[in-house]
């Protein structure tokens, strides 16, 4: 099978690259912005610039049977430009149909998508996971970007004979993780007293290996054509267990108290943190059994064996 995989050099991308060179069956092409700081042996690159309207895909998609998108415009907390929808805009919708459209042409037979759970929304009651094919409701800018390159999606590819296969994550973590996960990491691994140590909620996670195994899944699963998935680990934690959980991964013992979430939430609102309180405070869960029954998929990735391959790694670049 021959795949193409843009955003190659990205936390997914780049995870995508290395686990299916090593397989036999896969021959690899990868879609970058610039050259490849590290190319992987046996794979060919196609330098085709930024996302948008205009770019050239004509080389890269030439021959390929499967595309795996997952380059995009990331969500940005306290995004500074002045209109953040038309940027996400440009780079998710425009520039996931420009590829589409190039990829239908040249007979590409499947089109996986990566979107994002924020395409259902920015949380849930607890114990009431989104799923798969529940309505969607995003909330943000960037949420709103990646449902509507869905349904372009799905209207350009009707009736061309590429199967459309749309993959929605919640918060991503692993080796290399940024942003918040890896500002949690820091707090724990540096022995800083926190006020989570009694946190009532419940939210998805999905490890960088359980999300490539099921983008894998996806890429040549015939039941996965047209269908859409959420990806998760499959075991939710709160914020204090995660804490918990993170700390025995570093080698560290978590110093949590108790502080009434509500205190904690509106001191987050006086300090214009909302969207982090949301994070740490609220409840988002996930229910991944589409992905079960269609595809017989279950995650191979423990929590605790993902939260220790990152500890390992968030620690090993400490000593460089």
């Amino acid at each position: 099978m021959k795949a193409l995989v843009t955003g190659a050099t990205g936390f997914i991308g780049a995870a995508l690259i290395e686990r299916l060179s090593a397989e036999e069956g896969f021959k690899l092409r990868a879609a970058v912005r610039r050259p490849a700081p590290r190319p992987v042996a046996g794979v060919t690159y196609a330098q085709v610039g930024e996302l948008g309207s205009n770019t050239s895909w004509g080389a890269a998609v030439r021959g390929v049977d499967v595309v795996v998108h997952t380059a995009a415009r990331v969500h940005v907390m306290n995004d500074a430009v002045v209109d953040p929808l038309s940027e996400y805009r440009r780079a998710n919708v425009e520039g996931t149909l420009c590829l589409a459209r190039e990829a239908a042409s040249a007979g590409a037979r499947r089109f996986v998508f990566l979107s994002s759970i924020k395409v259902n929304g920015e949380g849930t009651p607890l114990g009431q996971p989104y799923r798969a094919d529940d309505s969607p409701a995003p909330v943000d800018p960037y949420g709103v970007s990646k449902l509507e390159a869905e349904e372009g999606l799905r209207q350009l590819l009707h009736g061309t004979g590429t199967e459309l296969v749309v993959i929605r994550p919640v918060l991503v973590y692993g080796p290399g993780v940024k942003a918040n996960f890896l500002a949690m990491m820091r707090w724990v691994h540096k022995g800083l007293p926190l006020p989570l140590g009694n946190v009532p909620n419940k939210r998805s996670l999905v490890a960088l290996d359980n999300l490539v195994d099921l983008i894998r899944a996806c890429c040549v699963h015939p039941a996965a054509s047209n269908q859409t998935f959420l990806a998760a680990d499959g075991e939710d934690l709160s914020t204090t267990e995660l804490l918990a959980r993170m700390a025995a991964a570093l080698g560290r013992r978590a110093r949590l108290f108790p502080v009434p979430v509500e205190v904690l939430r509106g001191a987050a609102t006086i300090l214009g943190r909302r969207g982090i309180a949301q994070r740490l405070f609220g409840s988002l869960q996930v229910d991944v059994s589409k992905a079960r029954d269609r595809l017989g998929w279950a995650p191979p990735v423990s929590v605790d064996d993902a939260l220790r391959k990152t500890a390992r790694h968030y620690l090993g670049t400490l000593s460089r």
